[in-house]
C-alpha cells in the first residue's frame, strides 16, 4: 500500500460499491437506519468475506450503507503499516496492534475507526463518540501524539448500494443491534462477535437461521 492511498480515500466518496453493484429496491416501506449499529453475520452466511463477522455500520442512508469489519485481524501490525506509508512511529504502544480486514471494497486503502470522533481531513463523524477517517493525517497524529487514543485500523470497508442491505436483512443474512463501542475497543477481537450476540440475549453457539434485528 502506497502512502498516497491515505490522502485520497474518503468514506463519503466511496459510494458504497461492493462489487458487483446491485440496484435492489427496498423490500419494505418501513425506513430503518442502522448507523452506529453492529451487523452480525448469521451462521448461513456463504460469502467468505463476511462469514462469522461483526461489522460496525458507520453510515446508512437512502444511498446505501458502509462500515468496517471489527473482528477479523490480519497478520500485519501497525508498525509494519507505518513503515509502508513512511510515517515514523513514536508511540510504540501502538506498534503491535493488528491491522484489520475491514471489508472487500478498496482493500488497499486504510480506514481508521476511532474515539473520540475528532476532526481530520477526511472524517465521517458518526456521532460525538466515534468517527471513521481515511486520510493520512490521522495516522500522523497517532504516530506522533498518540491521538486519537482508541483506534481500530483497517484495510478496506464493507459497502452496500441503495436497498441492498435491507434486501439482505430480509433474506435472513444478518442480525443487528445498537453498537456498544466497548466491544470494539476494550475486548479482544475473538470475543467481539459473541459479546455482540449477548447484547441481543442470544447464545451464538445455539443460534439457528432465524432473522431478526433490534
Amino acid at each position: 500500500m502506497s502512502g498516497n492511498r491515505w490522502t485520497q480515500a474518503c468514506p463519503k466518496s466511496c459510494r458504497y460499491n461492493r462489487a458487483p453493484r446491485l440496484k435492489i429496491a427496498p423490500v419494505t416501506t418501513t425506513t430503518i437506519n442502522l448507523t452506529d449499529h453492529f451487523l452480525i453475520a448469521m451462521p448461513a452466511m456463504a460469502d467468505p468475506n463476511f462469514s462469522r463477522t461483526l461489522t460496525y455500520i458507520a453510515e446508512h442512508n437512502e444511498n446505501g450503507a458502509m462500515g468496517v469489519i471489527v473482528n477479523r485481524p490480519t497478520d500485519m501490525r501497525l508498525a509494519t503499516l507505518f513503515e509502508r506509508v513512511d510515517i515514523p512511529l513514536e508511540h510504540h504502544e501502538f506498534a503491535d496492534l493488528p491491522v484489520y480486514f475491514g471489508g472487500p471494497v478498496q482493500s488497499d486503502r486504510g480506514f481508521v475507526l476511532h474515539r473520540p470522533a475528532g476532526k481530520w481531513h477526511s472524517t465521517l463523524t458518526v456521532n460525538d463518540r466515534i468517527g471513521l477517517t481515511s486520510s493520512r493525517d490521522v495516522l500522523q497524529s497517532l504516530a506522533s501524539d498518540g491521538e486519537p487514543g482508541e483506534v481500530l485500523v483497517a484495510l478496506g470497508y464493507a459497502g452496500w448500494s441503495a436497498g441492498q442491505l435491507e434486501h439482505e436483512l430480509a433474506q435472513n443474512a444478518w442480525l443487528t443491534v445498537p453498537a456498544d463501542l466497548s466491544i470494539v475497543f476494550d475486548l479482544p477481537s475473538e470475543e467481539r462477535l459473541v459479546a455482540a450476540m449477548q447484547l441481543l440475549g442470544v447464545d451464538f453457539a445455539k443460534l439457528s437461521d432465524v432473522a431478526g434485528h433490534a
